[in-house]
């Protein structure tokens, strides 16, 4: 009969057996976040004073979170075509905002149809922290807004967006312009009902403790249908973060990225080994690959950051790019490579 000491001693070399057994199965999952380098991304030149807001609270040792939010918010309060009440309208000559945020324990919040409400990243942030749901739409958004101290804005467009909105009424077509988002192209650009078109500005941060948050807000397509929605607000579309991986955020033809749920789709590519940048493309491509001949009519753009710092872009069309601001360099601007050539 073994003593009591020789079952100790088998039972401790059989679980170290055990263990050493696990950690080779666990090999191939992503590391824990690390501290490191404050840094912060976004989509399109705009990004850059975006950037700025972000870096305010991060160069302080803030939290990632309050930068994606205080970030963004830079680009809701301007008056232009793609972001905020500025916004070009829907087919009822009505402005509507979307937004959504996610922090690094998978917290998240959104408005989607929102009106006369000047932050709605700051309302998908009190969705968030202040009730049990994710999304909240329309009419009841904006009742949440109100009762949480926001003001109502008044009902009414900017005169740039009243101008495109007449002009469009001639004929009422539809028809987004690729790459509208840059700010060099918001004055009458392809035919009319293409100009000043969409989009959005979607923003990615990691803090100086190595977490990761983002933030995406948008005005829509300009003259878009009454009551749709694109990407921008629907957590694992248009933005997904998870913290031991990466975050990515989208940016383009809304409907063709919810084909695919891009940003969780890029973050999974990076769990499963890729990079920022090739996770991007490989997300792409899978967009072209079901659009097909039509895939040169439209555009779409994923950022991305992995756990590590690591940052990276890619487009389906020439004419993307991405700003980025760390310790080193605060206001730079990065061409993305492109898929269609």
């Amino acid at each position: 009969m073994p003593s009591r000491r020789k079952f100790l001693t088998s039972s401790a070399a059989s679980l170290a057996a055990l263990a050493v057994g696990q950690s080779a199965e666990a090999v191939a999952l992503p590391p824990l976040p690390v501290a490191g380098k404050p840094l912060v991304i976004s989509t399109w030149d705009t990004g850059i004073a975006a950037n700025q807001g972000a870096w305010k609270v991060l160069s302080q040792g803030g939290r990632a979170l309050d930068a994606v939010e205080a970030g963004v918010m830079v680009t809701e309060a301007e008056q232009n075509c793609c972001v905020g009440l500025g916004g070009n309208p829907d087919r009822e000559g009505i402005v509507t905002l979307d937004a959504c945020i996610m922090d690094e324990l998978f917290n998240c919040g959104s408005v989607a149809a929102l009106e006369r409400i000047k932050h709605p990243i700051s309302v998908a942030r009190r969705v968030m922290e202040r009730t049990p749901h994710v999304m909240l739409v329309g009419q009841g958004a904006q009742q949440f807004a109100v009762a949480q101290g926001f003001p109502l804005e008044p009902q009414k467009l900017s005169p740039d967006a009243e101008k495109a909105y007449r002009e469009w009424l001639k004929t009422s077509q539809y028809k987004p312009v690729v790459n509208i988002e840059n700010s060099g192209s918001k004055k009458s650009v392809g035919p009319v009902g293409g100009a000043n078109n969409h989009d959005t500005i979607a923003m990615l941060a990691q803090d100086a403790r190595g977490n990761l948050s983002g933030s995406c807000t948008t005005s829509g397509m300009g003259f878009k249908m009454r009551g749709r929605l694109g990407d921008s607000p629907l957590i694992g579309s248009g933005l997904y973060v998870d913290n031991a991986v990466g975050a990515a955020a989208a940016t383009g033809q809304g409907e063709d990225v919810i084909r695919i749920a891009g940003a969780h789709t890029v973050v999974e590519l990076m769990r499963q080994g890729l990079g920022p940048k090739a996770a991007c493309k490989a997300a792409v491509e899978r967009i072209a690959k079901i659009k097909g001949d039509k895939a040169r009519d439209i555009q779409v753009c994923f950022i991305a950051v992995n756990n590590q710092g690591q940052h990276g872009a890619f487009a389906l069309q020439k004419g993307f790019s991405y700003a980025v601001c760390d310790a080193t360099n605060q206001r730079q601007l990065i061409q993305s490579d492109y898929l269609l050539r």
